[in-house]
């Protein structure tokens, strides 16, 4: 029977060169990962093949989306109103703009006119001037911002038994067709001519009784205040030019004066809002309202006003807040306060 010989240091030089062709082995193939993971990194960085974007402004819908597409491009369409109707079904805006160098399979966003809002022109005559400002403001918002229609200032006005305020005649006329932005000629009522009016009488009134008739007769007015006489009551007209019951031009100025209360609370003020409003050549609506500090709204005044001086008596708590419009929107704000 024969001796085994086991030999230590064989062992260790046949585990030593199989190491290390081991970790060789593994060494190369980490490479090789590294190799095919860059080389994917950077296909992906470079994706789809690099285009420049045309220019399609002012082309036709039809022609443009070609054009793109020649690109390997897509369109995003926003439809948008324009200043003229020769512009409907054109490009007017594209982003990114030409030139641009983006990547095949990019969205092109295309803003394509629709034309002009309006076609024709609408009949004015017999419509309210203030009216039709109106409207042309909310046509011009809604378009936005595009003037189709402006009005030419200053309006041209003349003596009519139409209402104040009245168009009489316009230019262009009623059904001319709109290619562009248009500027409307208005002819608008002034009212009769040195028409007489009755004066009311407003002497002995209290002060809310006497704003509401002058609002429902539409006179012209102007306020100032007083301290109590002997034998007044106060908050009250006691004196008015000219007289009730007179006849005056229409847009006469009535002059009142109205007696301040001894009666207030320490919490009220008893005054006389004053607002210069513009002259306009005829009555424009008007109207003074407070905002209570409890949140309540009242209103003092409702009234067609011509310009001027606008005077108005009040009692309200300290706090208050005095708000002025006109053709309903507001344009002035005071607080009530001791001074």
């Amino acid at each position: 029977m024969g001796l085994f010989k086991f030999d230590l240091n064989s062992i260790e030089d046949y585990v030593s060169s199989h190491l290390k062709l081991f970790i060789l082995s593994v060494a190369g193939l980490l490479v090789i990962v590294c190799i095919i993971a860059v080389s994917i990194f950077f296909i992906a960085v470079r994706g789809a093949e690099q285009v420049l974007v045309p220019d399609v402004r002012g082309k036709e819908l039809t022609e443009a989306l070609i054009d793109l597409q020649v690109k390997e491009l897509y369109p995003r369409i926003q439809l948008r109103y324009s200043e003229s109707s020769q512009e409907r079904g054109l490009v007017l805006e594209q982003e990114p703009r030409p030139g641009t160098i983006v990547k095949a399979g990019r969205r092109v966003r295309l803003v394509i006119s629709q034309g002009v809002m309006i076609s024709k022109v609408e009949n004015y005559i017999g419509r309210n001037i203030d009216e039709v400002r109106m409207d042309l403001q909310t046509l011009h918002v809604i378009s936005g911002g595009i003037q189709f229609l402006a009005l030419k200032e200053p309006l041209m006005y003349d003596f009519s038994p139409e209402p104040p305020g009245t168009i009489l005649a316009q230019k262009p006329e009623q059904g001319t067709d709109i290619s562009g932005p248009v500027t409307l000629e208005f002819v608008v009522s002034k009212g009769l001519q040195n028409t007489t009016i009755t004066i009311p009488n407003l002497v002995g009134l209290e002060t809310e009784q006497a704003l509401e008739l002058i609002g429902s007769t539409g006179i012209n007015f102007r306020f100032s205040l007083r301290e109590l006489r002997e034998n007044e009551r106060g908050d009250r007209v006691v004196f008015q030019n000219p007289t009730g019951n007179s006849y005056a031009p229409q847009g006469t100025e009535v002059t009142l004066v109205v007696t301040i209360p001894n009666d207030l609370g320490s919490s009220e003020i008893y005054g006389l809002f004053s607002y210069n409003i513009p002259s306009n050549p005829y009555p424009l609506p008007v109207r003074l309202e407070a905002l209570l500090p409890q949140g309540e709204r009242i209103r003092l005044m409702d009234v067609r006003y011509p310009g001027g001086e606008f005077t108005v008596p009040f009692r309200l708590p300290v706090g208050s807040a005095l708000i002025l419009y006109m053709l309903n929107r507001e344009i002035y704000r005071e607080t009530v306060s001791r001074r």
